[in-house]
């Protein structure tokens, strides 16, 4: 039953740990572990090399975890990184940070994931070979859309339980897939000594790959979304951002095992280099087994709309909870538990992106942007141990200041090298983010 505070409505905690946990689980894990090896094969060409990136990339999502953590616990609210830069660097930054969450952080992602999952299903369904362009792919991705956004909106319990299914299968099937494929495989551990000669490995490739491994772990933050949810938020955050990005990591690891295992990196690195996972899948069990990972997908892709769809609207509601947004989108639905205007606000705009196709140029450019957010996120733990050192603090994160120093130093190579690779992209992004500042300068004015 939902409580109130100051006369407006507050999200009841409910939630567990595993619940956190499987929010963040299939947040992260999309189609980038399926399709990125590939492109590392091609560029560094050795299985050791290509180990090591994703270690590495595992190691950074863990930095920011850790600091996540501590942010988490100190200011164990809804609302994510809106919480951490509002009070670090203002309100000015944090409604900058919600608008951008809106506009293509979770909204183009989760019309980015529904259309992905629209292509893989019309694959495996496809009625006698014939083209699945047109309408179809758009009402099939706007059918997942409002199914799950009807689980959520029947309240907290049937989104948790949504979420813990889908999480479950998803994860159920890829170790089914690694257990098949070492038990009855035919593979040969000795493509993981084989490089490829044709590779000429340097800084700046190892710099692209390991790009491809972080957006691969990009969503290793979702949990803090649901900081103002979960019981005992000081033990349950770090178990479920610390445990859950260990856990992919450590899938993500004996997947590209697997891969090697199945093929030698010259063989992964020969076109089409997308669909990595399936050359693996047949390679190792037959042509039938690229079904499975068609299948898979689907439910990587389903999954990770239902932790965005459920984790999204968590921003707007401590927006409105702060006057920020119009004070409807703070609003708890009875027992219920969720704050449906907030839930529907986001869906009907998502609606609209994949209606329009215009959110595939949108991810291009949204994941610097979001780079950036989350570097300032974790640069918030110095702002606030400086500014607020009496703050309670019931996790801390280890190795101050070498953990989050690291992850920021990262997110500026990426953020630096994607502007220079793309600096249309990337002044897109930036357009995106300053167009809520007049947004933001009318929300001022009616305060006034």
């Amino acid at each position: 039953m939902n409580t109130t505070e100051q006369g407006r409505s507050v999200l009841s905690r409910r939630l567990g740990w595993f619940t956190a946990a499987c929010v963040l689980i299939s947040n992260v894990i999309g189609t980038g572990i399926f399709t990125t090896t590939g492109f590392m094969a091609r560029d560094l060409g050795h299985p050791g090399l290509i180990l090591a990136v994703w270690v590495t990339g595992g190691l950074i999502a863990l930095a920011g975890a850790l600091s996540y953590s501590e942010l988490g616990t100190a200011l164990p609210v809804t609302g994510g990184e809106y919480v951490y830069l509002h009070r670090a660097y203002g309100p000015f930054v944090g409604f900058l940070s919600g608008w951008t969450s809106f506009a293509v952080g979770f909204s183009a992602a989760i019309a980015a994931g529904a259309m992905t999952f629209a292509s893989y299903v019309l694959e495996l369904v496809r009625f006698g070979g014939e083209s699945t362009e047109g309408v179809l792919p758009i009402l099939v991705a706007l059918a997942l859309l409002w199914v799950i956004t009807g689980f959520h909106l029947l309240g907290v319990g049937a989104g948790e339980f949504l979420q813990q299914a889908l999480t479950m299968l998803n994860v159920g099937a890829i170790l089914f897939l690694v257990v098949a494929g070492l038990i009855a495989g035919k593979g040969d551990w000795a493509h993981l000594a084989v490089p490829d000669a044709r590779a000429t490995p340097s800084i700046g490739l190892c710099i692209v790959s390991l790009i491809f491994a972080l957006y691969a772990y990009s969503g290793w933050n979702a949990a803090v979304y649901l900081a103002g949810e979960v019981v005992e938020p000081a033990r349950t955050l770090p178990r479920a951002l610390i445990g859950g990005t260990v856990f992919v990591v450590l899938l993500y690891l004996v997947l590209n095992v697997l891969y090697f295992y199945a093929l030698p990196a010259a063989a992964l690195a020969d076109p089409p280099l997308l669909p990595v996972a399936n050359k693996v899948a047949v390679a190792l069990l037959g042509t039938d087994a690229a079904r499975l990972v068609t299948t898979i997908l689907c439910l990587s892709m389903a999954g990770a709309v239902s932790a965005m769809v459920w984790a999204g609207p968590r921003v707007y509601y401590a927006m409105a909870k702060d006057g920020m947004i119009p004070t409807a989108f703070c609003r708890i639905s009875g027992r219920r538990g969720t704050p449906t205007s907030a839930v529907l606000l986001q869906s009907l705009w998502a609606s609209v992106l994949i209606l329009s196709g215009s959110f595939e140029r949108l991810v291009i450019y949204s994941g610097t942007v979001l780079t950036i957010f989350s570097a300032l996120a974790v640069g918030a733990v110095f702002v606030l141990r400086h500014r607020e050192p009496d703050l309670p603090r019931p996790y801390r994160t280890p190795l101050y200041p070498v953990v989050p120093a690291l992850f920021i130093v990262v997110s500026v190579v990426i953020v630096w090298n994607a502007l220079h690779e793309r600096p249309i992209e990337g002044a897109m992004g930036m357009a995106t983010v300053l167009a809520g500042a007049p947004l933001y300068m009318v929300w001022r004015w009616r305060r006034t």
